[in-house]
């Protein structure tokens, strides 16, 4: 199997179809069909309560004949207050519409609608996603999700820079107006967009404030819904070999910044635990909301736990250490979540048993 995943048979012929149908319409149909997603698109993804849309004056059908699309099926309306009142997702109400049509009596309607549906789904992937590096992910020992980023032999890293030095990187612009220099540093430019990496292999923050790291992830959380919204719209999309090829370079990237960022403000909580111990504020009891990542929701969540019972209890290191230790072994046992993400939130409760062991705490409480 491939890192772009396995696609089904079926899902691979009806893209193949779809694409040849496409690539069958005249010029000016395909530039009209563009137009169009870019609409549809703009409907999903900002969740515009209603859209209006043009179905083309003709089209090929899967025969080779050029046929006229009916005036009055032409000029199409998706939406409204019904969908608002069943809180039904805008993308969801497309595809019923698109569905209907496809259903249609007419073919020339019909074969409009599988060309909107396909022109829409691809727009969102190809247009609205910035391509990205050649990057290729490992596993984290014990895992399956490829998370971890391999250096590129064609990149050694140089004796006089640090990890954390920026390096100008050239490349073509967006809108091609010729060169332009990007600084990222060597652990960034391992992954699919360095322009989103917020801390490097070393879980140190690369960028600003961790409110810049929390928006990084937010793009790359919006990158990845994108192509999922466009998979819900069309699912052959998938066998797309772009949409694979981001699919599998974003999601990578993603669990692996979600985990530095849980990880990064774990450590943070075991100083500032520290330091309200040190000034004997922990007197009263200690409650944590600790945050990991769930690399099946692709988000952070908070596990709550109740660390020291409220009351007049004076506070012990290892109480934490108690703590933490009952908190793993129902964490172990915790089916909801995956064997990876089990895997990371334990390495969090260790982090924090650690920093409170004392010898006095290293034998089980």
């Amino acid at each position: 199997m491939t890192h772009e995943g396995y696609v089904d048979r079926f899902l691979q012929e009806e893209y193949q179809d779809h694409s040849a149908l496409f690539e069958a319409q005249p010029p000016i149909v395909q530039r009209f069909l563009e137009a169009q997603a870019d609409q549809l698109a703009a409907m999903i993804l900002q969740r515009a309560p209603h859209a209006r849309f043009d179905l083309p004056d003709r089209v090929v059908d899967k025969g080779g004949a050029m046929l006229p699309v009916p005036g009055p099926a032409r000029q199409q309306t998706v939406g409204g207050w019904t969908r608002l009142l069943r809180r039904t997702s805008a993308g969801e109400v497309l595809r019923r519409h698109l569905a209907e049509l496809a259903q249609s009596a007419d073919p020339a309607v019909a074969t409009s609608a599988d060309l909107v549906r396909f022109a829409t789904a691809m727009y969102m992937v190809h247009s609205i996603l910035p391509a990205g590096r050649s990057v290729t992910y490992v596993p984290v020992e014990g895992e399956e999700l490829p998370t971890l980023p391999v250096a590129s032999d064609l990149e050694p890293e140089s004796a006089l820079t640090e990890a954390t030095d920026a390096i100008a990187e050239q490349g073509d612009d967006a809108h091609g107006r010729g060169q332009f220099q990007i600084p990222f540093t060597p652990a960034a430019r391992r992954f699919y967009l360095p322009q989103w990496v917020a801390y490097d292999d070393q879980g140190r923050l690369l960028v600003g404030t961790v409110e810049e790291a929390e928006a990084h992830v937010a793009s790359m959380q919006h990158f990845v819904a994108v192509l999922h919204a466009a998979a819900a719209l069309a699912p052959y999309v998938v066998a797309d070999a772009v949409y694979q090829q981001k699919r599998y370079g974003m999601l990578g990237q993603l669990v692996n910044q979600g985990r530095a960022l849980a990880r990064y403000k774990t450590d943070q909580i075991v100083a500032t635990i520290a330091r309200r111990a040190a000034a004997q504020t922990l007197n009263r009891g200690l409650r944590l909301s600790l945050p990991y990542f769930d690399d099946q929701a692709l988000e952070v969540k908070l596990r709550e736990m109740q660390v020291i019972p409220a009351g007049r209890i004076m506070f012990v290191p290892a109480l934490v250490v108690r703590a933490m230790r009952e908190e793993r072994a129902k964490v172990a046992q915790d089916t909801r979540l995956s064997p990876s993400t089990r895997s990371h939130l334990l390495s969090e409760l260790a982090v924090i048993e650690r920093a409170f062991t004392t010898p006095s705490s290293s034998s089980p409480a």
